[in-house]
């Protein structure tokens, strides 16, 4: 049975929106923080794999290894975009580090990271529109 291929930019929107989804809904929003950091953790790998989705859909990552790592894809968006490389190491550290690894309870931290993955999927967005 053949596999329906499906935009990569539609499907890293839709893990954003699951992410989103995970943080009203589980991780109990309290004043400035959240309240619980497994919740917060999965909105962030969550996240954070929506963000390599759009990229894996415009960029050809070359794997240094087995697998690819975050190297990887930040010499592809230098090989594309140089200016990108910031908006990327922010949107990792944030995502995959602040939230995915350490549960970041604080509310702001946590939307500021949704954003710049945000803008990293709209960056990549742009490109699969040319191809």
């Amino acid at each position: 049975m053949a596999s329906i291929k499906k935009n990569p930019i539609d499907e890293a929107k839709r893990y954003m929106d699951n992410a989103r989804e995970i943080l009203s809904t589980k991780a109990k929003k309290d004043g400035d923080y959240y309240s619980d950091p497994k919740y917060v953790k999965m909105a962030g790998n969550t996240a954070w794999n929506g963000v390599l989705v759009a990229l894996d859909g415009v960029l050809n990552v070359k794997k240094a290894g087995t697998r690819k790592d975050f190297d990887d894809y930040k010499s592809a968006v230098y090989k594309k975009d140089k200016k990108m490389t910031r908006p990327l190491q922010s949107a990792y550290e944030a995502l995959h580090l602040h939230l995915g690894y350490d549960g970041t309870l604080r509310y702001k931290v946590v939307q500021d990271g949704l954003e710049q993955g945000r803008d990293m999927i709209n960056w990549a967005a742009k490109y699969y529109k040319q191809q």
